[in-house]
């Protein structure tokens, strides 16, 4: 049982709709009423930016069932308010709630281009794609405002170091001339989150996310200046966004997506009891319905972490699912995997005053 919302705030376009508390907190906070009758002037809900002085960027992982192995996350918490994000969780570490506080309360990292250069510098550094927005979008829309990514990317390009994305910011094509000056090294490549085609689905899941038309055009002018793009039908929702996978794989091909790939919805540890108030408050008609079926991709449960697991489930229904999206792919004629990105001219860049190279 999520608990009620404060009533003195007035919360607009966000996806969760309380603070409940992570499961590492050992208090559980009750609103009481104290006898007096007096009123509260309500106040609207703001976004809250931190900044946080990390020692290091690079964030590495060993995920038997993950393509990467470091990545780079210029914030903590993600504006954009999807309500069924995986990330959420991670708020609970900072002492914060995954509910509403993950979308309002963001901590950046500003210095992260300096750490980024320190780290590649290292004798000991050996190159290999760095991963952007693997936890939260670097391109949320803060980014307008803080501008860490373009200092990012500089940096990566001077190093000659590959580097990918996963994105549903529309603030990407503010950089698309860096995006593009590595992609033309093959040391870029770019992939855009589309979850649903239906404008009003994702105002719902995606509060403060770019429209479905602007994310493909979004593939369209990254496709156009030469980037290559990945389109993720991400997350799959049964019921409210899977009849969708051959329509989104079609119109992201017709933008000039080059790739494509899937991932089914995922709801680990607060995310469930979040995403089952969202259906309740949006879609109350459907919500057994929707659980039901994720259940029936679960093993029974809401979710399953299992490596090998997680990202599309297993039994029937996630079976139906993967061959709708292999047959679409293939008629489509999306390609198999992922551009093979060049680390073989990653080294320092020159300083003013180092010797010119003779070859």
């Amino acid at each position: 049982m999520l608990p009620p919302r404060d009533p003195d705030e007035t919360v607009k376009a966000r996806g969760a709709d309380t603070r409940p508390g992570g499961r590492f907190e050992p208090y559980r906070r009750e609103r009481e009423s104290d006898g007096w009758d007096l009123a509260e002037e309500p106040h609207l809900l703001r976004t809250e930016v931190v900044n946080e002085t990390p020692r290091s960027i690079i964030t590495r992982n060993s995920s038997p069932d993950i393509s990467f192995d470091r990545s780079i996350n210029p914030y903590r918490g993600c504006e954009h308010g999807c309500i069924y994000c995986y990330a959420r969780p991670s708020h609970a570490y900072l002492g914060l709630s995954p509910g509403l506080d993950f979308e309002t309360r963001i901590t950046a990292k500003p210095d992260a281009a300096r750490l980024l250069e320190r780290e590649l510098g290292r004798r000991s550094y050996r190159p290999a794609p760095i991963a952007l927005g693997t936890n939260t979008d670097p391109y949320q829309p803060i980014e307008s405002r803080l501008a860490i990514m373009p200092g990012i990317l500089r940096v990566l390009r001077d190093w000659n170091h590959p580097v990918t994305l996963v994105t549903r910011g529309q603030t990407v094509l503010r950089d698309l001339d860096l995006w593009a000056e590595m992609a033309a090294r093959d040391q870029a490549a770019v992939g855009i989150s589309v979850t649903t085609l239906d404008a009003g689905l994702a105002r719902a899941l995606e509060p403060r996310a770019p429209t479905p038309a602007t994310r493909l055009r979004m593939i369209r002018e990254l496709a156009r200046a030469g980037v290559p793009v990945r389109v993720m039908v991400a997350p799959v929702i049964p019921v409210l966004t899977e009849p969708e996978i051959e329509a989104i794989l079609s119109a992201a091909r017709e933008a000039g997506a080059t790739t494509a790939s899937m991932i089914a919805l995922r709801l680990p540890h607060e995310v469930a009891p979040l995403f089952r108030d969202w259906l309740e408050r949006h879609r109350p008609a459907m919500a057994a319905h929707v659980m039901n079926r994720v259940q029936a991709m679960r093993g029974g449960r809401d979710n399953d972490p299992r490596f090998g697991h997680r990202f599309m489930g297993e039994g029937v229904e996630a079976q139906l699912a993967r061959n709708r999206f292999r047959l679409a792919r293939k008629r489509l004629g999306y390609r198999e995997g992922g551009p093979a990105l060049d680390c073989s001219r990653f080294g320092a860049p020159p300083r003013s005053g180092d010797q010119l190279s003779l070859f």
